[in-house]
């Protein structure tokens, strides 16, 4: 018989609910204005590692054509066209959906957190996310790294200039000797969540400690822009928070070239062909708002679930989520 309860306790649904209570507080303090973004997109993100969920609309029953919609997998486009458009600071709190991510940490459909604040890096932004988190929970940043240093630190490797041949010999080494046809991010990849990320951060009963890595390779800019680096490739302007061996938020000193953006969008549909996988059409509105002018902002974007997890002590996503996948 089916279970026809929620997935989580009600004194950790009680909890979830004061958590975004304190969210929303915290941003209507520093006067950062929510907003809210269509769940349904006639576009959907064209990075390689991100599925979305498609639907059809279909106008009447009589019509013949129906419209192909997308479910969305961050905010963060329409935000972008938000801030284009003259919206100042503004942060989403809200339901995102995500094909094929199921199981004990991942649910297709989670609750999103994203902001953007204008004037600032990435660097001026991890300052904001630790003030936020020391706000709402008991945390505590006990460092800053660049993604270098961790790599030579942990794998006497210098990551942005190692050769692809060298970097699957670790991998083989390291991970699985089977493992071969792997490009050279995947490697990176897998190095980093299997021998780096389960050593970043921690929470215990003092509450949670944070780190952030920083200065990744170009190659994993996504949305980000590039900086000059004087020792080697220019490096993108990110940032990821680890709490546990768990990461927590992805930043960005948000790309605002559209040209150059309009070269990504094109090397992740070629990517996303290569494997085999669908390619949605790239979001034109998001490079026409670009093309009219984003303003110099930093963004970043947190999973709510994942946090109340870290807070409640619980490995499981169901143990925060009213009803989770297997339940919905």
């Amino acid at each position: 018989m089916t279970d026809w309860k929620p997935s989580a306790s009600l004194a950790a649904l009680r909890q979830r609910g004061a958590l975004l209570q304190h969210i929303r507080a915290w941003f209507h303090e520093h006067d950062v204005l929510e907003v809210t973004t269509p769940l349904l997109s006639h576009h959907a993100p064209v990075d390689p590692h991100i599925d979305s969920f498609h639907t059809r609309f279909q106008p009447s029953a009589q019509a013949a054509e129906s419209q192909v919609l997308y479910l969305h997998t961050s905010p963060e486009f329409a935000m972008k066209r938000l801030l284009a458009a003259g919206s100042g600071d503004i942060y989403f709190l809200g339901p995102v959906f995500r094909n094929g991510e199921a199981g004990q940490r991942h649910n297709p459909e989670f609750t999103m957190l994203e902001w953007y604040r204008k004037g600032i890096d990435h660097h001026q932004l991890m300052s904001e996310v630790t003030a936020l988190l020391s706000a709402i929970c008991c945390f505590r940043e006990t460092g800053r790294v660049t993604y270098q240093s961790l790599f030579e630190q942990t794998l006497d490797i210098d990551p942005h200039n190692v050769s692809h041949t060298d970097l699957l010999m670790l991998v083989q080494d390291k991970i699985d000797k089977g493992l071969d046809a792997l490009s050279r991010n995947d490697c990176l990849d897998l190095l980093f969540s299997h021998c780096i990320e389960p050593h970043l951060g921690s929470k215990g009963d003092q509450g949670l400690e944070g780190v952030y890595v920083y200065d990744y390779p170009a190659s994993m800019a996504a949305l980000a822009r590039l900086t000059p680096c004087r020792t080697g490739p220019r490096r993108a302007a990110r940032f990821e928070l680890f709490v546990g061996g768990v990461e927590l938020a992805n930043g960005y000193h948000e790309l605002t070239d559209a040209e150059e953006q309009r070269t990504r969008f094109a090397s992740d549909q070629s990517l996303r062909q290569q494997l085999g996988k669908p390619v949605p059409p790239c979001d034109l509105n998001l490079l026409h708002a670009l093309k009219h002018g984003l303003p110099d902002c930093a963004g970043v974007a947190m999973g709510v679930e994942r946090l109340h997890m870290l807070m409640a002590g619980t490995n499981t996503i169901g143990d925060v989520l009213p009803f989770d996948f297997s339940r919905a």
